[in-house]
C-alpha cells in the first residue's frame, strides 16, 4: 500500500480516496468497480468468488487478531456505527470472552 501511495497513485488523483481510476480523470473507483477488480484478480489466481467485502472482513479480523480495537478498525473501515465494526469481533471468541460481562446472578 505504501509503495502504491509513494509512486504508482497519479499525482494529479482526485480527493482523498485511496484507490483511483488508471486513466483521467484520476477519481475514485465505485465500490461495484472494485468488487469487479478483486472478483477478476481471484479468478485468475483459481481462488474461486472473492469479492471486495470478503478482503475488508479478512482485514478487519486480522487487524482485530493483532491487536487493534474496534474504534481504530472501524476508522480504517470509514464505518458511520460502531455496531457495524463489532460483526467483526464475532469471529475472535477468545476476545470475546476477556471483554464479556458475567451473566448476572438469578437472571432469568
Amino acid at each position: 500500500m505504501a509503495e502504491y501511495l509513494h509512486h504508482a497513485r497519479p499525482a494529479d488523483a482526485l480527493g482523498r480516496t485511496v484507490f483511483v481510476r488508471h486513466f483521467a480523470p484520476h477519481t475514485a473507483l465505485s465500490a461495484a468497480r472494485v468488487s469487479t477488480i478483486v472478483a477478476d484478480a481471484a479468478r485468475r489466481a483459481d481462488l474461486g468468488r472473492v469479492h471486495a467485502h470478503r478482503l475488508r472482513h479478512t482485514a478487519a479480523t486480522e487487524l482485530l487478531r493483532a491487536g487493534a480495537s474496534l474504534p481504530e478498525i472501524g476508522q480504517l473501515l470509514r464505518h458511520r456505527r460502531a455496531g457495524t465494526t463489532a460483526i467483526y469481533a464475532k469471529v475472535d471468541r477468545d476476545r470475546l470472552r476477556l471483554i464479556a460481562r458475567p451473566w448476572p446472578e438469578g437472571a432469568l
